[in-house]
């Protein structure tokens, strides 16, 4: 396998081959998994009802899509990796910062999407007869991490040939749950199941699994995306990758939400006992593709980030480092109480600081540079020691919107409640906040300073002289 495939270099011409159609299965593989369905039932805990909770998913996703589409196309036109085009608004040394973020979500990540695989791979033990050991869960565990280190480990190429033969059955699993799901749960549409409901709840659930759901995966977008060719059209580039985020995460989760609304609760084994009944061991067998999909996927770029830290370490290592850590939070959340609650908080502590990260990279990216950058100069050594390699610019953006983001935020841990948000009633526009406060910061910091389009890019000029 070509270095570069493995690494953070940019991609050459040669090897840049995904299609459209190839990347919208790899972000619908990695969406169309159980963890969706827990998105859903979440609106339940807020006292939102089934419509309430589907406008949100719906209008939600679609905002969160569209801005994972427009990541997307940064690694596409640049051939690199999304934490080494964060050097562009922050510095070499400045995105030290929003990678050891990704690396510390990504491994939590893991341990959240092995959880799921782990309820679904003992409650298929269970009712095969396997049960009664209490160490059984964490031998279950052992066995699916090594599984998922050893296809992350093996980079990008392993983990499109998975998806390919993978997808096609789990994809015929979920339409005839859906099917059941529609023709055997007696969905409640405007049920209430009691808590605040209302705009204020429908602010909360925008942001954790309706805006904030897309948002969580733009660290991953160019990952994937700089193996297409520079050649493509925007059009095809943006629509294969946006509607592989939109389609099933709206799909899974609206299914997730009517299971909720017909009484399901969040665990995902028993939403699919629910809607089966007694064919639910040869689904629950099934079904364990999806968290691993999501999970080889979220360790193959956490491997990513920490090499674009200059970290020198083999990026095997990095993935099985990865998936030591995961475990100690699958251990922390197969002791939780309340797994739908922590993951809420979860993915709303994820937002406070993707937003305002995003807003940065978007208008430095597009606004900024127009699209067009020096890819080299992103992998200059930094000439200076200690205070080379920081954009004052980007940092001071960064910091303006995770202020702005906090203090929209409503989260249920008190720390995570922000003082406007708490004047607002509960009011959550924390992801608004941050990408506007956090973009606008940086552009109202760089509008004095004039920004040229690189005038042609080395990968570029290899293309023009492979081309027919």
């Amino acid at each position: 396998m070509s270095a570069a495939v493995t690494s953070i270099e940019p991609v050459p011409v040669t090897l840049r081959t995904s299609t459209p159609r190839n990347q919208f299965w790899i972000w619908a593989g990695g969406n169309v998994a159980p963890i969706n369905w827990v998105l859903g039932t979440l609106g339940a805990g807020l006292g939102l009802n089934f419509v309430q909770t589907m406008i949100v998913i719906v209008l939600g996703n679609l905002l969160g899509s569209t801005l994972f589409g427009l990541f997307c196309l940064m690694g596409q036109r640049t051939g690199v990796n999304q934490m080494v085009l964060s050097r562009l608004p922050f510095g070499r040394r400045g995105a030290y910062l929003p990678c050891l973020v990704q690396l510390v979500m990504s491994m939590a990540w893991v341990g959240v999407n092995t959880w799921v695989v782990l309820d679904f791979a003992v409650s298929a033990l269970e009712r095969m007869g396997v049960h009664g050991w209490s160490g059984l869960p964490y031998a279950v565990a052992a066995i699916i991490m090594v599984l998922q280190i050893l296809l992350a480990a093996k980079g990008f190429r392993a983990i499109q040939v998975f998806e390919r033969w993978t997808m096609p059955v789990v994809l015929l699993v979920m339409v005839v749950m859906t099917v059941l799901a529609v023709t055997r749960v007696p969905i409640q549409p405007y049920a209430h199941t009691g808590g605040p409901g209302g705009v204020v709840a429908m602010s909360q659930l925008m942001t954790a699994i309706g805006v904030g759901w897309g948002v969580t995966w733009l660290v991953y977008a160019s990952d994937y995306t700089r193996f297409m060719p520079r050649g493509l059209p925007a059009r095809r580039v943006f629509t294969g990758t946006a509607l592989g985020m939109f389609l099933p995460t709206v799909w899974l989760a609206g299914l997730g939400a009517a299971l909720a609304s017909a009484g399901g609760g969040s665990d995902p084994a028993q939403l699919v006992i629910t809607a089966f009944g007694s064919m639910a061991l040869p689904v629950l067998l099934l079904v364990l593709h999806g968290p691993v999909a999501a999970n080889i996927v979220v360790m193959y770029s956490a491997s990513l980030a920490a090499l674009s830290m200059d970290l020198r370490i083999a990026r095997w290592k990095i993935s099985v480092a990865t998936g030591v850590i995961a475990s100690v939070v699958l251990v922390w959340f197969i002791n939780a109480s309340d797994v739908a609650a922590a993951f809420e908080q979860w993915l709303a502590s994820l937002v406070l600081w993707l937003a305002p990260w995003a807003g940065v990279c978007l208008v430095d990216f597009f606004l900024l540079h127009r699209g067009e950058i020096d890819v080299d100069a992103l992998y200059r050594p930094v000439r200076k020691r200690w205070s080379g390699g920081f954009s004052a610019r980007g940092l001071t953006a960064l910091a303006a919107g995770l202020a702005a983001s906090w203090a929209f935020q409503m989260g249920t841990v008190p720390a995570m409640q922000g003082w406007l948000s708490r004047a607002t009633g509960g009011l959550d526009l924390s992801w608004l906040a941050g990408l506007l406060v956090g973009g606008g910061c940086h552009w109202l910091l760089s509008r004095r300073m004039t920004i040229n389009p690189a005038p042609v890019q080395p990968a570029r000029l290899i293309e023009q002289e492979i081309r027919p």
